[in-house]
């Protein structure tokens, strides 16, 4: 490897006592010696509030659309920072009146606005653990949450309220105190004090604190967050991140656009839409504060997102590949509306600006007349200021990003990272066109390394290096709470195994090729926990054998299904068809019915949306060793699967967009 943005710091491990071979440990060049420190005395996230208030008082802080009606939104309303601050500290001050100390938990339920930065800023003030709430983890995620974490006080927007007064019966052993984004009814206030909690609206709860109450002292290896993941069984992970973690992940985002961008300042802004409860839009926004830049609230709604963007017109936009996907989809439809002539100029114009950005020429100088010409207008679908796209939670597809690249006028980094590396532990080098399709290289906090998986054929030593990326590092996080088992699967002297498969790249960035277990994302970011999906649908007694197959390009499942073969049969025989077996298998009426019998298995065992079938192939011949298909305990070999299917997958891919359409 020419390794031009990496650096070699260690070097590779044979196969020894039971463990795989490990490829070299490498780190970023611009941290070629030494990974990152945080500078002495920073010990709290607090600290970037409290700094960027006492520098910018009037600055924008957060900013929220009013409602003109249902549909329209007017203005963006702002509160400066040192309202948020102020309103922080007075919140916080409430809290302790109400019993919550350094190291308590709090839960935060709602989605993005500002009294959920608020709330989080008031718990880093009083040094107090939050722990974001939220539900798409499945029925009972909540409540599981609040007992496991020991949450005392929850901040939960208007809507939610009568979720979590619900849950109340079975979490009021921990949860003494309700705070609501807006108003509470009385009737709540009622039925929770009945249960020995009491609840207070937004305006209530600050008057029970103050503006000067002391601060306690905070620690760089205090617990910040804990963070609840989706976990293969089913039950939610506590990620615990320490103030130290996510400050050196903010320290690193502002380095490395320092070195390879341009800083951001008090002249920038960021749209939120990307959900706080998730680590990527929380270190974005920390970032964001930490350098006194503006956040705007989107109104929760996808079908105004768009029109929010154009309102505000921020200058960073994080998305993730299904919004991306949008802006390419629509920008080519307004093109190709536009007429031959003007398709043949936007077409002359988009290669002659990629033949520019391929030989490695900055965004800015690679062809800055055609960008006012040609793509200014494309430029205008994100509000025509934007000059920091960031993508992730899933691939970005190669051409959507090159499009991007393109058009938007703005660089464009594709990051990789999980909660438990707080957020982005790669991230590709906006201005370096070669590293389009990967996800870039290590942050400036993180060391990484590639461990072979000899069952899945993957070589860390190979010429082309492949294998699990394992990372070590100060923005690692500290275990997953109550969890030592798990914890200790996963960190393994001193190395976290991430479970995904990377291929390092001749340049030294890294490509995601695979994943190690069987849980993955679809395209808009949802987990998929393949085998319990199996389980469920092998419930059903019309087949023998199921592999369900998504990755993380489209946004749904499919699967290849072995039918019991008198089942079908007996179904044939009712509906008059008399094909044989094999041709059955083929027959459209047939893969129907499996496929309306499967989801509604999957719907009687309470399966979510995204994880229904949108199509079935029907395979005559049982899944088999012959085929290399199954282990001799015949448990599904999927690399090979996808190999055998892979013509069915396309075909099932293809014929599926082709009825939604």
């Amino acid at each position: 490897m020419s390794m031009e943005f990496i650096v070699k710091v260690e070097e590779s491990r044979p196969a020894s006592d039971g463990k795989p071979s490990a490829g070299p440990v490498y780190r970023c060049i611009y941290a070629k010696d030494g990974l990152m420190d945080l500078p002495a005395g920073l010990e709290s996230p607090w600290q970037f509030l409290s700094d960027s208030a006492l520098k910018n008082p009037e600055g924008k802080m957060l900013g929220r659309r009013q409602a003109i009606d249902s549909k329209q939104g007017g203005p963006y309303v702002w509160l400066t920072y040192k309202e948020v601050h102020d309103s922080a500290m007075r919140i916080g001050s409430a809290m302790r009146r109400r019993g919550v100390n350094p190291g308590d938990r709090c839960g935060i339920y709602g989605s993005n606005c500002a009294e959920w930065i608020t709330a989080m800023e008031a718990c880093n003030s009083q040094a107090v653990t939050y722990v974001p709430l939220y539900d798409t983890l499945g029925p009972n995620a909540v409540e599981f949450i609040i007992n496991h974490a020991e949450v005392s006080i929850a901040f939960v927007q208007e809507n939610k309220l009568s979720s979590i007064l619900s849950c109340l019966p079975k979490c009021s052993s921990n949860l003494k105190t309700i705070v609501s984004f807006g108003n509470i009814s009385d009737m709540q206030k009622k039925e929770a004090d009945e249960l020995g909690v009491s609840c207070f609206s937004w305006e209530e709860f600050p008057q029970l604190g103050s503006l000067d109450c002391e601060l306690p002292p905070k620690q760089k290896t205090d617990v910040c967050t804990i963070m609840y993941t989706s976990g293969t069984t089913g039950e939610p992970k506590g990620v615990i991140l320490t103030n130290g973690a996510l400050m050196a992940e903010v320290l690193s985002v502002d380095q490395l656009l320092f070195l390879t961008d341009r800083v951001v300042s008090e002249e920038d802004s960021y749209f939120s839409f990307l959900p706080l409860a998730h680590v990527y839009d929380q270190v974005i926004e920390t970032y964001c504060i930490y350098k006194g830049a503006s956040i705007g609230f989107w109104r929760g709604d996808v079908r105004y997102l768009l029109e929010d963007v154009q309102e505000l017109k921020p200058s960073i936009f994080c998305g993730v590949p299904r919004v991306y996907d949008r802006i390419y989809t629509g920008t080519l439809a307004k093109v190709s509306a536009g007429g031959g002539l003007k398709k043949k100029l936007f077409d002359f114009a988009y290669n002659y600006k990629l033949g520019y950005l391929e030989k490695g020429i900055p965004q800015e100088k690679a062809a800055p007349l055609l960008d006012r010409l040609v793509f200014e207008k494309t430029k205008q679908a994100l509000g025509g200021r934007v000059r920091i796209l960031l993508s992730g939670a899933a691939p970005l597809p190669k051409h959507v990003e090159e499009f991007l690249r393109v058009t938007s006028c703005s660089t464009l980094s594709q990051g990789y990272g999980l909660t438990e590396s707080c957020g982005g532990c790669f991230t590709s080098i906006g201005n370096v066109y070669p590293m389009v399709g990967t996800v870039g290289v290590p942050m400036t906090t993180i060391e990484s390394r590639l461990e072979s998986v000899p069952e899945m054929g993957y070589d860390a030593l190979s010429s082309v290096p492949r294998g699990e990326i394992c990372l070590r590092g100060s923005t690692l996080f500290s275990g997953y709470h109550k969890r030592e088992d798990l914890t200790n699967e996963v960190l393994v002297d001193g190395w976290f195994h991430t479970g995904d498969i990377g291929e390092w790249q001749p340049n030294g960035a890294m490509k995601i090729i695979d994943r190690k277990k069987n849980i993955f994302k679809l395209s808009q970011g949802e987990y998929v926990a393949v085998e319990n999906l199996e389980n469920v649908y092998l419930r059903c007694p019309l087949i023998t054998s199921i592999w369900v197959y998504g990755n993380s390009f489209e946004s749904f499942l499919v699967a290849v299904v072995v039918p019991d073969r008198q089942a079908l049969e007996d179904w044939a025989a009712n509906h008059n068809e008399t094909d044989d077996f094999k041709s059955l298998c083929k027959n459209l009426k047939a893969r129907k019915y499996i496929l309306d019998e499967l989801n509604r298995v999957g719907k009687a065992n309470n399966l979510r949306g995204f994880e229904m079938l949108k199509a079935v192939h029907l395979e005559p011949h049982p899944f088999d060793m012959d085929r290399d298909l199954i282990t001799p305990t015949f448990k599904l070999k999927r690399p090979q699967l996808l190999k055998c299917y892979k013509d069915c997958i396309d075909q099932l891919y293809s014929d599926a967009k082709g009825l939604k359409a």
